[in-house]
């Protein structure tokens, strides 16, 4: 469940509640168990499917699309990633259904994901409609020849009533005063920047130590990581939480958030922190300015800059008002402009503007 699978999830809750048919379908392969967005759909009440796909190009994946989307007469179907962008393409081409699709970036890490994402968009040339989540996904959507006139910047929004629940915790209340936690919540790859939020860390440690810092998430550069943690000898300041399924009762174990990203869209982990309450630190990246007004709702600082960022850390652990105040106005304005609701609003009309063919 990362910002995508999200993002899914809070667009069919919000089009469930106003009386709209969606399902999902969820791809299933030989090296997966069931995938958790199929269980987390159905724990929520949405209808989804599963679909085989054990290969790239899998026919009986592309069969099942075809089946599933024409049985049960649905006005349009939205892909979201490389693998459901062409598997649709080659699934409806030939029938009259609009098909849709969201793009939510491209990491472009090494050659083969480089050659996916350049397919991907020759594949998106096709498509009725195209939403872009960030204005850098529109940018190279156009370069890639796609006409501006199918292209809609749709930014993320999140379902924020799950974040409301509690207030994050204030550890001036406890009798025995515990160490603040500083939290980095994302896939640990390289785009993410998990080692910059560790190199960041130990400077901080340096100055401060009544501080912990804690990742949730997992990914390919943990061991890595891992490895770097023990280099800098900060072993036991920098716990790894691996997959956490509880996200918002997680948020509220957080004193600070951190977003140390070399590349993004339009992070949903950092609507998500905000949305709890958490004074959010995050790099300049993406749409993540637009997310953030640095010094009211949040703190922006350069990628690929630890000292930037340990820096910004610092002035917050020492500033307990500080993190008070950034994290209520960061409350505020996730309601206000990054809800589902919003976002549902935006899709509808997209979804809408594709069944009537517009230009």
């Amino acid at each position: 469940m990362y910002g995508a699978e999200s993002v899914i999830v809070s667009l069919c809750k919000w089009f469930s509640a106003e009386r709209h048919r969606c399902a999902v379908g969820v791809f299933l392969n030989r090296s997966n168990s069931i995938p958790e967005l199929h269980r987390i759909c159905e724990q929520q009440g949405i209808e989804s499917h599963l679909i085989p796909a054990n290969g790239r190009l899998d026919t009986t994946a592309i069969r099942g699309i075809r089946e599933l989307a024409c049985s049960t007469s649905f006005d349009v179907v939205h892909s979201h990633g490389y693998k459901a962008d062409v598997l649709v393409y080659l699934a409806l081409r030939r029938t009259i259904l609009p098909y849709v699709a969201t793009c939510h970036n491209w990491l472009d890490d090494d050659l083969k994901v480089r050659v996916y994402g350049y397919f991907d968009r020759y594949i998106l040339s096709r498509y009725s409609r195209i939403a872009a989540v960030s204005a850098d996904v529109e940018r190279r959507l156009q370069c890639a020849g796609i006409k501006r006139e199918r292209i809609e910047l749709i930014g993320n929004g999140i379902n924020v009533q799950p974040f409301e629940l509690g207030e994050p915790r204030n550890p001036d209340k406890c009798d025995r005063q515990p160490d603040l936690a500083v939290g980095f919540v994302g896939r640990l790859s390289y785009e993410k920047g998990p080692d910059v939020f560790i190199r960041a860390a130990r400077n901080v440690l340096q100055q401060h130590n009544r501080v912990q810092f804690q990742l949730a998430g997992v990914g390919p550069e943990r061991s890595s990581l891992e490895k770097l943690v023990r280099d800098l000898g900060v072993e036991g300041k920098i716990r790894f939480l691996g997959h956490v399924r509880d996200m918002p009762a997680q948020y509220r174990e957080f004193d600070i958030m951190v977003s140390s990203s070399r590349r993004e869209g339009s992070p949903v982990a950092v609507l998500e922190g905000m949305a709890c309450g958490l004074p959010v630190i995050a790099t300049s990246v993406g749409d993540v300015p637009k997310m953030i007004d640095h010094g009211h709702t949040g703190i922006l600082v350069p990628p690929e800059d630890p000292w930037h960022l340990s820096q910004a850390i610092l002035e917050l652990l020492r500033n307990p008002l500080g993190r008070q105040q950034l994290g209520q106005s960061a409350k505020m304005c996730v309601k206000e402009r990054f809800s589902a609701e919003r976002m549902g609003s935006d899709y509808l009309e997209f979804y809408r503007r594709a069944v009537r063919g517009d230009a």
